[in-house]
């Protein structure tokens, strides 16, 4: 394995967890313990991690960017969390789309521990990584244009190769709902992907952390009926639930 993919993956791993372990990552990479420090250092002095004893973190100018990997630690919790609740709609044999984001990543996650064979079509290539462990999935990786920001594919390409398929279930990573504008997303290039995804599954779900409940976002995305549920974590109260609920967005 080249520094560049050992680098990729203790980033995948600080993403999901914040800190790492020269220890824990000596096991994933299969290399020896001056290697794992030689990498840390490395990509220390490249200003991607703070290189600490007996591991690293994320630097605090990392984390002060909304970008991917900003957003795919804040609420990491909940949106792990709101993940586990999907593993139950999912069938033996089940076709499932994901989009991409941070919580659909983190749904990845979770999905490689289920002990049922299915197959996952996405263009969130943070996913892609993760779901490769898993001998029961068989994943399908959509092309396009690629977002390096939001490490995934986009455009006419990647929507004629999702178009292709009639999945069981989508699984959407949304950025913000509220019940008066619905469903809307900051992330203008995945708002197509979404659309069709919502339009061509037999059973669209959302899966939000609870932060994103009454927000607004920059551009519509989908109506509150185009929406089957909407999995969240349990930090939402009944009172909401039963208001969310009158304007037909079902949150469990």
């Amino acid at each position: 394995m080249l520094y560049a993919q050992r680098a990729e993956l203790i980033m995948q791993q600080l993403q999901l967890q914040s800190t790492v372990k020269v220890v824990e990552l000596r096991q994933l990479l299969g290399v020896s313990a001056d290697t794992v420090r030689r990498d840390l250092k490395a990509m220390e002095q490249d200003g991607l991690i703070k290189y600490v004893h007996g591991g690293a973190c994320l630097p605090e100018s990392i984390l002060s960017f909304q970008n991917f990997t900003g957003r795919e630690i804040i609420n990491s919790d909940l949106k792990r969390e709101a993940s586990r609740k999907a593993l139950a709609y999912i069938k033996e044999g089940d076709v499932i789309a994901l989009n991409s984001g941070t919580t659909n990543t983190v749904l990845s996650q979770e999905l490689v521990s289920l002990d049922k064979e299915f197959t996952v079509v996405t263009n969130n290539y943070a996913a892609i990584n993760i779901l490769m462990q898993s001998r029961h999935i068989h994943l399908i990786a959509i092309g396009g244009e690629m977002d390096p920001l939001e490490r995934s594919t986009f455009g006419a390409t990647c929507e004629q190769e999702f178009g292709r398929y009639y999945p069981d279930i989508a699984f959407l990573s949304i950025n913000a709902v509220n019940c008066e504008d619905g469903f809307t997303d900051f992330r203008f290039h995945e708002i197509g992907n979404i659309q069709l995804l919502a339009k061509i599954s037999k059973r669209t779900i959302a899966v939000m952390d609870s932060s994103k409940l009454g927000k607004c976002s920059k551009k519509k995305v989908l109506c509150s009926t185009e929406v089957d549920t909407v999995l969240m974590d349990d930090h939402v109260s009944e009172e909401v639930r039963l208001k969310y609920k009158k304007q037909g967005i079902v949150i469990a």
